[in-house]
Protein backbone atom coordinates (compact mmCIF):
# COMPACT_ATOMS: atom_id res chain seq x y z
CA UNK A 1 0.00 0.00 0.00
CA UNK A 2 1.30 3.43 -0.92
CA UNK A 3 0.10 6.54 0.90
CA UNK A 4 0.42 10.14 -0.14
CA UNK A 5 0.33 12.26 3.04
CA UNK A 6 -0.53 15.96 2.97
CA UNK A 7 -1.78 18.73 5.20
CA UNK A 8 -3.03 22.29 5.22
CA UNK A 9 -4.61 22.80 1.80
CA UNK A 10 -6.49 25.77 3.31
CA UNK A 11 -8.91 26.17 0.41
CA UNK A 12 -6.30 26.62 -2.34
CA UNK A 13 -7.71 25.11 -5.53
CA UNK A 14 -4.35 25.66 -7.23
CA UNK A 15 -2.43 23.56 -4.69
CA UNK A 16 -5.24 21.03 -4.35
CA UNK A 17 -4.98 20.41 -8.10
CA UNK A 18 -1.19 20.08 -7.77
CA UNK A 19 -1.71 17.64 -4.90
CA UNK A 20 -4.10 15.49 -6.94
CA UNK A 21 -1.65 15.54 -9.86
CA UNK A 22 1.02 14.29 -7.44
CA UNK A 23 -1.39 11.63 -6.14
CA UNK A 24 -1.81 10.30 -9.68
CA UNK A 25 1.89 10.67 -10.54
CA UNK A 26 2.85 8.75 -7.39
CA UNK A 27 0.24 6.07 -8.15
CA UNK A 28 -0.69 6.10 -4.47
CA UNK A 29 -3.46 3.91 -3.13
CA UNK A 30 -4.62 6.31 -0.43
CA UNK A 31 -4.49 10.05 0.24
CA UNK A 32 -4.04 10.73 3.95
CA UNK A 33 -5.05 14.32 4.76
CA UNK A 34 -3.91 15.76 8.09
CA UNK A 35 -6.51 18.52 8.34
CA UNK A 36 -7.19 22.17 7.48
CA UNK A 37 -8.71 21.39 4.12
CA UNK A 38 -11.08 24.23 3.20
CA UNK A 39 -10.81 27.33 5.38
CA UNK A 40 -7.66 29.49 5.24
CA UNK A 41 -7.76 30.40 8.93
CA UNK A 42 -7.83 33.85 10.48
CA UNK A 43 -4.03 34.03 10.89
CA UNK A 44 -3.20 33.02 7.32
CA UNK A 45 -3.23 35.08 4.16
CA UNK A 46 -5.44 33.75 1.38
CA UNK A 47 -3.55 31.03 -0.49
CA UNK A 48 -3.26 30.87 -4.30
CA UNK A 49 -6.61 30.53 -6.07
CA UNK A 50 -8.65 30.36 -2.88
CA UNK A 51 -11.84 28.49 -3.77
CA UNK A 52 -13.28 26.22 -1.12
CA UNK A 53 -16.06 25.06 -3.44
CA UNK A 54 -13.56 23.91 -6.04
CA UNK A 55 -11.42 22.19 -3.38
CA UNK A 56 -14.29 20.18 -1.95
CA UNK A 57 -15.42 19.19 -5.46
CA UNK A 58 -11.88 18.02 -6.30
CA UNK A 59 -11.52 16.04 -3.08
CA UNK A 60 -15.01 14.55 -3.32
CA UNK A 61 -13.99 13.22 -6.74
CA UNK A 62 -11.64 10.76 -5.02
CA UNK A 63 -13.54 10.37 -1.73
CA UNK A 64 -13.19 6.58 -1.67
CA UNK A 65 -9.39 6.88 -1.56
CA UNK A 66 -9.14 9.52 1.20
CA UNK A 67 -8.44 9.09 4.90
CA UNK A 68 -8.60 12.34 6.87
CA UNK A 69 -8.45 13.88 10.33
CA UNK A 70 -9.83 17.20 11.56
CA UNK A 71 -7.66 20.28 11.65
CA UNK A 72 -8.18 23.30 13.88
CA UNK A 73 -9.69 25.19 10.90
CA UNK A 74 -12.08 22.36 9.92
CA UNK A 75 -15.69 22.55 11.07
CA UNK A 76 -19.03 20.77 10.95
CA UNK A 77 -19.97 23.02 8.02
CA UNK A 78 -16.95 21.65 6.12
CA UNK A 79 -18.11 18.11 6.88
CA UNK A 80 -21.49 18.95 5.35
CA UNK A 81 -19.89 19.51 1.91
CA UNK A 82 -17.15 16.87 2.07
CA UNK A 83 -18.29 13.34 1.20
CA UNK A 84 -15.68 11.58 3.37
CA UNK A 85 -15.23 11.79 7.15
CA UNK A 86 -12.99 14.56 8.50
CA UNK A 87 -14.13 15.04 12.10
CA UNK A 88 -11.90 12.52 13.91
CA UNK A 89 -9.06 14.06 15.92
CA UNK A 90 -6.72 11.23 14.97
CA UNK A 91 -6.45 7.88 13.27
CA UNK A 92 -4.19 4.90 13.84
CA UNK A 93 -2.58 3.08 10.94
CA UNK A 94 -0.87 -0.29 11.04
CA UNK A 95 1.36 -0.40 7.98
CA UNK A 96 4.40 -2.57 7.23
CA UNK A 97 4.86 -3.35 10.92
CA UNK A 98 4.65 0.32 11.93
CA UNK A 99 2.03 1.84 14.22
CA UNK A 100 1.35 5.38 13.02
CA UNK A 101 -0.66 8.02 14.91
CA UNK A 102 -1.96 10.57 12.38
CA UNK A 103 -3.41 13.84 13.67
CA UNK A 104 -3.47 17.50 12.72
CA UNK A 105 -1.10 18.65 15.45
CA UNK A 106 -3.11 21.20 17.39
CA UNK A 107 -4.07 18.63 20.05
CA UNK A 108 -1.23 16.09 19.91
CA UNK A 109 2.33 16.35 18.72
CA UNK A 110 5.94 16.05 19.86
CA UNK A 111 5.37 18.39 22.82
CA UNK A 112 2.02 16.80 23.81
CA UNK A 113 2.30 13.09 23.08
CA UNK A 114 -0.90 11.13 22.53
CA UNK A 115 -1.98 8.76 25.33
CA UNK A 116 -1.28 5.69 23.20
CA UNK A 117 1.55 3.24 23.77
CA UNK A 118 3.48 1.28 21.17
CA UNK A 119 3.64 4.03 18.56
CA UNK A 120 6.42 4.20 16.00
CA UNK A 121 5.46 7.46 14.25
CA UNK A 122 3.44 10.56 15.06
CA UNK A 123 2.35 12.36 11.87
CA UNK A 124 1.08 15.92 12.10
CA UNK A 125 0.50 18.96 9.96
CA UNK A 126 -0.59 22.26 11.58
CA UNK A 127 2.79 24.04 11.81
CA UNK A 128 3.25 24.29 8.01
CA UNK A 129 6.88 23.26 8.59
CA UNK A 130 8.20 19.93 7.31
CA UNK A 131 9.94 17.91 10.00
CA UNK A 132 11.53 14.58 10.69
CA UNK A 133 13.06 13.94 14.08
CA UNK A 134 13.40 11.23 16.64
CA UNK A 135 11.52 11.87 19.88
CA UNK A 136 12.61 8.72 21.75
CA UNK A 137 14.61 5.63 20.85
CA UNK A 138 11.50 4.12 19.26
CA UNK A 139 9.31 7.11 18.29
CA UNK A 140 9.62 9.43 15.30
CA UNK A 141 7.83 12.74 14.68
CA UNK A 142 7.10 13.65 11.05
CA UNK A 143 5.32 16.53 9.34
CA UNK A 144 4.86 16.93 5.56
CA UNK A 145 4.70 20.73 5.82
CA UNK A 146 1.90 22.58 4.06
CA UNK A 147 0.58 22.01 0.57
CA UNK A 148 -0.49 25.65 0.19
CA UNK A 149 1.17 27.90 2.80
CA UNK A 150 4.65 26.61 3.75
CA UNK A 151 6.30 28.43 6.64
CA UNK A 152 9.72 26.79 6.83
CA UNK A 153 12.88 28.35 5.42
CA UNK A 154 12.69 26.28 2.21
CA UNK A 155 9.18 27.52 1.31
CA UNK A 156 8.50 24.12 -0.30
CA UNK A 157 4.86 23.33 -0.93
CA UNK A 158 5.19 19.78 0.29
CA UNK A 159 3.75 16.35 0.83
CA UNK A 160 5.05 12.96 1.89
CA UNK A 161 4.76 9.42 0.61
CA UNK A 162 4.91 6.20 2.60
CA UNK A 163 5.59 2.89 0.93
CA UNK A 164 7.23 -0.21 2.40
CA UNK A 165 8.43 1.73 5.44
CA UNK A 166 10.06 4.48 3.35
CA UNK A 167 8.89 8.00 4.16
CA UNK A 168 9.75 10.56 1.47
CA UNK A 169 9.20 14.33 1.57
CA UNK A 170 8.54 15.87 -1.83
CA UNK A 171 7.75 19.14 -3.57
CA UNK A 172 4.13 19.22 -4.81
CA UNK A 173 5.13 21.38 -7.78
CA UNK A 174 7.47 18.85 -9.40
CA UNK A 175 7.61 15.72 -7.22
CA UNK A 176 11.30 16.18 -6.36
CA UNK A 177 12.29 14.43 -3.13
CA UNK A 178 14.17 16.53 -0.59
CA UNK A 179 14.26 14.14 2.41
CA UNK A 180 13.64 10.47 3.13
CA UNK A 181 13.73 8.02 6.01
CA UNK A 182 13.48 4.24 5.92
CA UNK A 183 11.96 2.66 9.05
Amino acid sequence: MKYLIASDIHGSSYYCEKLLEAFEREQADRLLLLGDLLYHGARNDLPAEYSTKKVFALLNGIKDRILAVRGNCDSEVDQMVLEFPIMADYLLLQEEGLTIFATHGHLYGPENLPPVSGLDVILTGHTHISKCRKITDSLWYMNPGSVSIPLDHRKIHGYMTLEKGLFSWKNVEDGREYRSLQL
